[in-house]
């Protein structure tokens, strides 16, 4: 009753999408899961960010097998990429307005 719902209302894409972000640490392994996070899925690319930039290489190495555990698991073609993004940077901004400067931390000038 539930699946004919979702399938008649057109949500198949959006309870799909949400199977890979609720089961990821299933899907991927625990060691992966506790340093990978999944970000965003829209067009079938997943774009997942690491914890580390060490950990951003090592999942572009083990890209293909990752893609085939999802796969496995959630069904085919419904992850057909996968963009890696590392740790981000910490910003100095404070605040939605900014003045132009030498940079963040201009005191002098």
């Amino acid at each position: 009753m539930v699946s004919r719902l979702v399938s008649d209302r057109g949500w198949n894409e959006s309870v799909t999408s949400a199977r890979v972000f609720a089961q990821w640490a299933r899907l991927v392994g625990e060691d992966v899961a506790e340093h990978a996070q999944p970000v965003a899925l829209k067009d079938g690319e997943l774009t997942v960010r690491a914890s580390s930039t060490a950990w951003a290489t090592q999942l572009r190495l083990l890209q293909g097998k990752l893609l085939h555990k999802i796969a496995a698991g959630v069904g085919n073609g419904v992850v057909k990429r996968m963009r890696i993004q590392g740790p981000t940077a910490p910003s100095w901004r404070k605040g939605p307005r900014h003045v132009p400067g030498r940079g963040p931390r201009d005191t002098y000038g």
